[in-house]
């Protein structure tokens, strides 16, 4: 799971935000499954090399949001969620979408060449 973490602390976002919202497209795309004990906030922390309450303070968040699991004695773990509560990923990834057609609409991009953008982009992620 560590290998699928990055923190960019030039971005604007504060580095428990981005790390918490990785924590959740993780869970969401399936690469985290319900009961999965994650790694320790040290071994988080060391891994991303960020503080360890920087790392404290996501995994707070994602248990306070019913996503992560924390037990006195237990390591932390994905939470059991139901349907009703299920994100789906065109939920999270909506914001940025919009955002990104909005530049495009702003810089006169065509959806074909928009299409070709992410297209290019993402055969150049494969």
């Amino acid at each position: 799971m560590l290998d699928l973490l990055n923190v960019n602390p030039s971005n604007g976002d504060p580095i428990y935000r981005q790390l918490s919202d990785q924590i959740v497209r993780l869970i969401v795309g399936g690469q985290l499954q319900p009961q999965e004990v994650l790694p320790s906030v040290r071994q988080i922390a060391e891994h991303l090399a960020v503080n360890p309450m920087t790392v404290s303070r996501a995994i707070q968040q994602l248990v306070e949001q019913g996503w992560l699991e924390r037990r006195r004695g237990q390591p932390t773990r994905v939470a059991q969620r139901g349907d009703s509560q299920g994100t789906s990923s065109a939920d999270l990834m909506a914001p940025q979408v919009n955002s990104l057609i909005n530049q495009a609409k702003q810089l006169g991009v065509s959806l074909e060449e928009l299409n070709a953008i992410i297209a290019k982009a993402w055969q150049q992620a494969q």
